[in-house]
């Protein structure tokens, strides 16, 4: 009798898996979750580019003051909020599938205006546009009271290796798979090796928060 009652328990249990997943959030691709999942950056302003230029053109050789100029700028401005339009429909439709599929999302603080220093990254920075991204996902997350937790912006997700805690010195950019020197695995993949770090540091603290009921499955 009690064997069978543990049974249908167990069997209960499965039917209400909660899940938890971390992301890395790039340039290569937008987001790189903890599952594998890796959602391409789709680079709005890039392609965008080419178009914008030659509007800017235009602009440029219109008569200070004319009415040529105002429909010029108006033509300018339109492209500008087309690739924002865009780039806001990309996140709304992201942020929407990650709230459904989980129960908590981990993601790390992000400095965009100190790392946007670097003149080289400073414009595909702005273009991905992280902070609207987790503002979308944070309220989305709210509104079916679910959690969204976000790492300190000093936790060193990519050069931490995930399966012995060994942490690497320097990382540069340019390192997309690396070999850790402590236990010997090879080929790390530097963005998933990220979000499993930043997933299993999220766990930790939603277990300190008292959120052990969220844990069942960590994906």
């Amino acid at each position: 009798m009690i064997r069978s009652i543990k049974i249908k328990l167990l069997t209960a249990s499965l039917h209400t898996v909660r899940k938890v997943t971390g992301i890395d959030l790039g340039l290569s691709n937008f987001a790189i979750e903890s599952n594998g999942r890796k959602t391409a950056n789709p680079r709005f302003v890039k392609r965008a580019e080419k178009n914008l230029k030659r509007k800017q053109r235009q602009l440029s050789r219109k008569t200070k003051g004319s009415a040529n100029r105002a429909k010029a700028r108006l033509l300018v401005a339109k492209c500008h909020e087309k690739v924002a339009n865009a780039r806001a429909d990309f996140q709304h439709k992201l942020s929407r599938t990650l709230v459904d599929e989980n129960q908590a999302v981990i993601v790390e603080t992000l400095k965009s205006a100190n790392m946007m220093k670097n003149r080289k990254l400073a414009k595909h920075i702005a273009d991905v546009s992280w902070h609207n991204f987790v503002v979308k996902l944070e309220y989305k997350l709210k509104e079916q009271g679910k959690h969204l937790v976000k790492l300190d912006q000093w936790y060193a997700s990519s050069k931490t290796c995930h399966c012995c805690g060994h942490k690497m010195e320097e990382m540069p950019l340019s390192v997309r798979k690396w070999d850790c020197p402590s236990c010997g695995t090879t080929d790390i993949d530097r963005d998933l090796n990220a979000a499993l770090n930043i997933r299993d540091k999220g766990i930790l603290e939603l277990k300190a928060a008292g959120q052990s009921s969220l844990l069942m499955e960590a994906v």
